[in-house]
């Protein structure tokens, strides 16, 4: 049976993604006014903070989970907490533009696939 504290840091770690496009929603894709706004830059620090997070909460209860490039976005995490003095702006950029929106394709596609294990699971209960 699929586990309910997987699927809620799943779920938590979509919503820190879906909140972080939000601040983007009307906000120019350019790295010159990105470098320049302190808010957005904390917001993706912090947003990055939570993905890795739930996503290594979700590896210690089942280090056979599979999530891509799960250590990366630990190790990510891990940087921005311990290494904040030593993270680059440009950095947190190439998370923006690339890897985060790559992340959300792969968590809502893992989400979906749960969510059926779960339903394929209570239908087989009775």
């Amino acid at each position: 049976m699929a586990d309910e504290y997987i699927l809620k840091h799943l779920q938590d770690v979509l919503d820190a993604i879906n909140e972080l496009e939000g601040y983007f929603t009307d906000f120019p894709k350019r790295f010159d006014l990105f470098e320049k706004d302190g808010l957005r830059i904390c917001a993706v620090e912090r947003k990055t903070e939570i993905m890795g997070e739930a996503i290594n909460r979700i590896r210690k209860k089942d280090p056979s989970f599979d999530i891509p490039n799960a250590k990366e976005i630990i190790n990510t995490r891990n940087r921005i907490i311990h290494g904040y003095d030593s993270v680059e702006t440009e950095f947190l950029w190439g998370l923006v533009v690339r890897h985060i929106p790559e992340l959300k394709k792969n968590i809502e596609r893992i989400i979906e696939n749960y969510k059926q294990s779960i339903d394929g699971d209570a239908s087989t209960d009775y």
